[in-house]
């Protein structure tokens, strides 16, 4: 069994977070609502205590604030629109846009990891390798250094 380090507890509660992100942004582009609301619904979310929460926060706040910025970012490395893309697959790229542009601290293999296993989770069939694709023209643009 392996053991449970700090850093792969960190891991998990990340991950958590970034699953009740991808849920949240998923609802607020069928309901268009401030995200705060969307941090305080989520609140009580049963799987809130496993999450990191603030960066669940960190995330909801940072594509809220900046979903147009997203979707402007977003557009050269595909070939449609963000608009057009289905809800799942839009929130996983957000979420995924955002932490390579605003969270250095997370290694672009991290980033991308994490949304091909929510678009898989979460999004249509083959929408795991769409993300997959889009993250890493992203992640060659946004963080070179690591390339």
């Amino acid at each position: 069994m392996a053991r449970v380090t700090p850093e792969r507890l960190a891991s998990s509660a990340r991950s958590v977070a970034r699953k009740l992100a991808v849920q949240a942004l998923y609802g607020w582009q069928l309901n268009p609502a401030p995200w705060q609301d969307l941090v305080q619904e989520y609140a009580t979310d049963a799987d809130m205590p496993k999450a990191d929460q603030a960066y669940f926060r960190a995330l909801v706040a940072g594509v809220g604030a900046g979903s147009e910025a997203l979707d402007t970012a977003l557009a050269p490395w595909m070939d449609r629109k963000p608009a057009g893309l289905d809800p799942v697959e839009r929130a996983v790229l957000w979420i995924g846009t955002h932490e390579l542009r605003a969270m250095p601290d997370v290694p672009f293999r991290v980033v991308i990891s994490e949304a091909v296993s929510l678009a898989k989770r979460f999004g249509a069939t083959d929408s795991h390798r769409f993300v997959n694709a889009v993250l890493d023209k992203a992640a060659r643009d946004l963080r070179p250094h690591e390339h």
